[in-house]
């Protein structure tokens, strides 16, 4: 995912009372994302070999980006992938010794075929760091990148990186950067996930956190009945007031009693450039209310594809929750600011963005987020397929 770390002041909105209960929520939000495509499924297969000797890989990781549907190849370096959902996803291959490898596109209800010879990984000197002994900065660095990486949130207090001697940091020049020599391995105990996050970059200047990356999740196991209940409410909560969510109401037509109100600005402009700085101010006050959201994106080539497409910056707010006091504290208002209605920026870096009928985008890092999106960060993110009231 690509994000920019610069919250803004929103101005009051009307009141919570014009939103759907929870239910009709949920039943909205299951028919638009569970039509009669989704029915039938995709099959993957393929083989992962070694590009320069032909050799076949057994143990390397395949599977679809930010999902729970994953796998490794055996023996012969043969995998499969059953009863993935059309759309839009990312097939990711990775193997410790080699570059990964990812195939977007949009898979229709057939069967496909991927070989993937991957190519051995030349790492450079002082690129990988086993032991932090070697850096006396590691642990701060460690801090600084959980901060970044993980997040600020409510949620982000109860995540472990469990492995985190595999990551290796710099520091120059104004610019942070880490990279990992394994995939790390996260537990999310807030909403109830175990994480191997496949880290490619990450960099973080003094006003924006970009990284690149793809997380395969799995169910931890819950200790009693509570524990689980208090997972299914975290993750509602995470997922209500996403960009998934939006994406899912603008394709039912229901962006306003689902929440949100969408508005249209030329432009934003960040001041405090100050390394850490979060203040953000508005080059112009003025803002234009997107009457139709529909109009922000167009249809694709088929009936599930559709072509999210405006210029400037769209401007989210979400009136189904306020911001938070983690907010607040990482935008450095502090306590005795009130909170607002979680409001966020988007724009398209590289162009027209093409997402699917289950609000899913083919390219992830097309869409750049700022605002309460850029807060919420791997700490709050629930798989792809997930959806309220499964």
């Amino acid at each position: 995912m690509r994000s920019i770390c610069r919250p803004s002041r929103l101005s009051s909105l009307p009141s919570l009372s014009r939103l759907p209960s929870l239910p009709s929520l949920f039943a909205i939000l299951l028919l638009c994302g569970g039509g009669a495509v989704q029915a039938q499924s995709t099959r993957i297969t393929g083989t992962v070999t070694d590009a320069e000797s032909g050799i076949p890989l057994p143990g390397a990781h395949v599977f679809i980006a930010s999902s729970q549907r994953g796998t490794v190849s055996d023996e012969n370096g043969d995998y499969a992938l059953e009863a993935i959902p059309p759309g839009a996803h990312r097939l990711y291959v990775s193997m410790l010794g080699y570059e990964p490898v990812a195939v977007d596109t949009l898979f229709r209800a057939r069967a496909y075929r991927f070989d993937f010879a991957l190519l051995p990984k030349i790492f450079e000197v002082g690129e990988v760091t086993v032991e932090a002994e070697g850096d006396p900065n590691w642990a701060k660095r460690l801090e600084r990148f959980i901060r970044l990486f993980i997040g600020e949130s409510q949620n982000a207090m109860e995540v472990e990186i469990v492995n985190p001697e595999v990551l290796d940091f710099s520091d120059r020049v104004g610019r942070f950067s880490a990279t990992a020599s394994e995939p790390l391995v996260i537990e999310n105990r807030a909403l109830g996930y175990r994480i191997q996050y496949f880290l490619n970059d990450f960099q973080a200047t003094s006003g924006r956190t970009q990284y690149d990356g793809e997380p395969l999740f799995s169910e931890m196991e819950t200790e009693d009945p509570e524990q689980a209940e208090r997972w299914k409410t975290k993750r509602q909560r995470a997922f209500t007031g996403s960009f998934r969510h939006l994406l899912l109401a603008l394709l039912a037509d229901r962006t306003d009693r689902q929440g949100f109100k969408l508005y249209s600005r030329p432009s934003i402009s960040v001041t405090g450039q100050t390394p850490g700085a979060r203040t953000q101010e508005l080059q112009s006050q003025q803002r234009f209310p997107i009457d139709n959201p529909g109009s922000i994106f167009s249809p694709g080539e088929t009936s599930d594809e559709h072509i999210l497409d405006f210029t400037g910056f769209v401007e989210i707010v979400y009136m189904g929750e306020t911001e938070s006091e983690a907010f607040l504290n990482w935008q450095r208002r502090g306590r005795r600011a009130k909170p607002k209605y979680q409001t966020s920026w988007i724009n398209l870096e590289n162009g027209p963005a093409v997402f699917d009928y289950k609000g899913d985008v083919v390219n992830p890092y097309g869409v750049t987020f700022y605002g309460y999106l850029a807060f919420e960060r791997v700490a709050d993110q629930v798989p792809k397929e997930y959806r309220p009231g499964r």
